[in-house]
């Protein structure tokens, strides 16, 4: 046997050896070198960064696009709001309501809920527009309210007034659903009456409500009011005493009779057909319905707003028109709410406008 052959069976049976060989549990589970674990390591802990990184540039791709596209928003919604009040410096749109020559418009506006000074306002800033527009012809006041304050009623009327005297185009009143009290006031402004037949108008006169909070504090809360005040008349009416029939005669002197006789004179001086005792025989407070107005002389016809554009039409001495009505344009800064106010913040404001008396031209259901 030559040397080959001798060095190959003792590596054979190096191998069987081996293989027959049986381990110490030590040996078993002895742990390999750090040097031999840590590039395995390595390895293991790198392919899930790699992995998980995916995931977050998607999420941020998705994020950022999210952000652009809000921006994106906001930068056209500021762009609509600097158009619509851009360059002009108009605050309404028309809403067509009847077709007709665009060359010749009757422009429709509203009183819409109680009567006070931000109505007023908005009132103001409607009939300036229509007189600005050398196209209207003529314009409705479409009146749904049951009255409000005396001071925001009588700057209604005047606002009519004064446009019916500067431009010499008329004004008609178109009553609906309730038309009472400063409704009826602003309506005498105009130069015809029109009343649906449903309506609930007339309630000429002046309210004042008051509260008296006396037994209140007193006897059920234990407190106390103290008023100094440099005159007698200085707190009257006080929700911290009772009304005396002194203060009553003063309050009607001074407040409710003046109110009342100025509504009486306007009546008196819109309708013409009726004298001053006529009209004080219908300004006991009563309330009247469309017909009856009509029968009393308080409206001049009973019919629905196609009855009031054509009285609008014949008025204007115009065959065809283009009715529209005013509509607030969009505002961006109500859009997000800054122009949103507390309705029941209980503050010092709240407190003084509850136990102040407030003269009123106002149909509250139960006079």
């Amino acid at each position: 046997m030559d040397s080959n052959e001798m060095h190959g069976e003792e590596a054979e049976m190096h191998e069987n050896a081996e293989d027959e060989r049986v381990y110490s549990p030590d040996e078993v589970f002895e742990m390999p070198p750090a040097e031999e674990v840590a590039p395995a390591m390595a390895v293991a802990i790198g392919e899930s960064p790699k992995k998980g990184r995916g995931w977050r540039i998607f999420f941020g791709i998705m994020f950022g696009l999210s952000v652009l596209m809000n921006l994106m928003l906001l930068i056209a919604i500021a762009a609509m709001s600097m158009f619509s009040f851009g360059g002009q410096g108009k605050d309404f749109d028309e809403n067509t309501i009847a077709k007709g020559r665009s060359g010749n418009k009757i422009a429709v506006i509203k009183i819409e809920g109680i009567i006070n000074n931000e109505m007023s306002a908005e009132f103001r800033k409607q009939i300036k527009r229509a007189r600005e527009d050398r196209n209207v012809k003529a314009v409705i006041v479409r009146t749904v309210t049951p009255g409000g304050g005396v001071a925001a009623s009588d700057q209604i009327h005047h606002e009519i007034s004064k446009f019916r005297k500067e431009t010499g185009k008329p004004v008609v009143a178109f009553m609906q659903t309730v038309a009472a009290s400063g409704g009826y006031y602003t309506s005498v402004a105009c130069d015809r009456i029109v009343a649906e037949p449903t309506v609930i108008t007339g309630s000429i006169g002046v309210i004042m409500n008051h509260l008296v909070l006396k037994q209140l504090l007193e006897e059920k809360l234990g407190i106390l009011p103290v008023t100094i005040k440099s005159g007698e008349k200085k707190d009257w009416p006080s929700p911290f005493s009772e009304m005396t029939d002194e203060q009553r005669v003063y309050l009607e002197e001074k407040l409710i009779g003046p109110a009342y006789s100025r509504f009486v004179k306007l009546v008196n001086d819109g309708r013409p057909k009726l004298n001053q005792e006529q009209v004080r025989a219908l300004a006991d407070g009563s309330i009247y319905g469309g017909p009856e107005a009509f029968e009393n002389g308080l409206v001049d016809e009973v019919g629905y707003i196609e009855t009031a554009i054509e009285a609008a039409k014949k008025l204007a001495g115009i065959k065809s028109a283009k009715v529209v009505e005013y509509t607030r344009q969009f505002n961006i800064s109500s859009f997000f709410g800054a122009e949103s106010k507390a309705a029941w913040k209980l503050d010092r404001d709240l407190l003084h406008k509850l136990t102040t008396p407030e003269v009123l031209y106002l149909w509250d259901g139960r006079n």
